[in-house]
């Protein structure tokens, strides 16, 4: 059965240059569209497509509280395909919290010629999300965390201390994931690298939401950070993030390079990174997302001595990092999404 693919998007050129790129396309086929979420939800109450491709800035109703409410009542896997200004950017990292599986960035200029462009990308998105499960937890301004004037201070000998590090790569349904996880953890927890497959312009926005939200401290990384205890570094898009260790202590490098595994950053090129200079002393974890990037950086930490965790299928998004990494024997617990942050103070007191 072809995926069936509905685009709601108040640019008729998107909308005729999607129907003409589709057609011919033997797996894919466009079920309808519509010019705003208010008139396209009848049709998809009644074609029950299999994926929605979603603009942001729509009259009548936004993308984001469409997608909110489709997702509170019948959850459909969703790509957005925006034009993603600074403020488009944080309205579509909104939509990535509420449950959207992936972001497409569309040129203001061009725009036909870009998607005819993108066409196999985009057919590849479409696909794999199709294959995803949208699940929609409670939403960060629901819970309860600490904010960063109530963190206590890190300091003296403990901020000191040589730290074992965590590593973490997810994809496809990471930015949910890593939310949950990071809420979950207290202030003083262990230094913590992640790669999250994520746009040039949305890794400093996202870091900024989590430091908002949770009780560790949350940034981009800059080239040369430490990564200290109660400190969550997140890999800059379009650039790759290394772990090095000097005088005893874990820093970031952040540099420019070719993409690893279709990505940049990597998930394998920070874990890769992560088995030549820690060893046996860091913790590696290998969350939701399409395709196999981190798997072979995961089986190097296994093969190293280092503690491995993959999601489990039931909780990912999309099972498809994990399952890569659990197919080359890189893994050594496979945990559901709720219990990695307890996993990770179970490794931190090991001491």
């Amino acid at each position: 059965m072809p995926v069936k693919v509905y685009v709601i998007d108040d640019s008729a050129i998107v909308r005729q240059t999607m129907q003409h790129l589709l057609q011919g396309v033997a797996d894919v086929e466009l079920a309808g569209s519509a010019p705003n979420p208010l008139l396209a939800a009848p049709a998809i109450a009644r074609v029950k497509p299999d994926v929605l491709l979603l603009d942001i800035e729509m009259p009548g109703m936004d993308g984001l509280t469409f997608l909110r409410q489709q997702m509170a009542t019948a959850p459909i896997p969703t790509v957005i395909c925006s034009t993603l200004t600074t403020k488009g950017s944080e309205v579509a990292l909104e939509a990535l919290s509420a449950g959207a599986v992936a972001v497409i960035t569309k040129p203001r200029l061009g725009l036909k010629g870009f998607l005819e462009e993108s066409r196999r990308e985009l057919v590849q998105t479409l696909k794999a999300a199709a294959q995803s499960h949208p699940r929609v937890g409670a939403t960060a301004s629901a819970r309860s965390a600490s904010s960063p004037a109530a963190r206590p201070p890190v300091a003296g000998l403990h901020a000191l201390s040589v730290n074992k590090p965590v590593v973490l790569g997810s994809s496809t349904g990471g930015t949910q994931a890593i939310e949950s996880v990071l809420l979950a953890l207290p202030a003083d927890s262990p230094g913590i690298a992640i790669v999250q497959h994520m746009p040039e312009r949305f890794t400093a926005m996202y870091a900024q939401r989590l430091d908002g939200l949770a009780a560790v401290r949350v940034r981009e990384a800059r080239d040369g950070d430490r990564l200290e205890r109660g400190v969550v570094l997140i890999a800059p898009g379009g650039r790759h993030m290394q772990l090095r260790k000097s005088g005893g202590q874990y820093y970031a490098s952040v540099q420019d390079g070719p993409p690893v595994n279709r990505h940049k950053p990597s998930v394998d090129v920070l874990f890769r990174s992560a088995a030549e200079c820690a060893g046996k002393d860091v913790l590696a974890i290998i969350l939701t997302g399409m395709g196999d990037d981190g798997a072979r950086g995961m089986k190097a930490l296994h093969d190293g001595g280092a503690r491995t965790i993959a999601q489990d299928e039931a909780s990912c998004v999309v099972f498809g990092m994990p399952k890569e990494a659990i197919k080359l024997g890189a893994v050594d617990e496979i945990l559901p999404l709720d219990r990695v942050a307890d996993a990770i103070l179970r490794f931190d007191a090991r001491g």
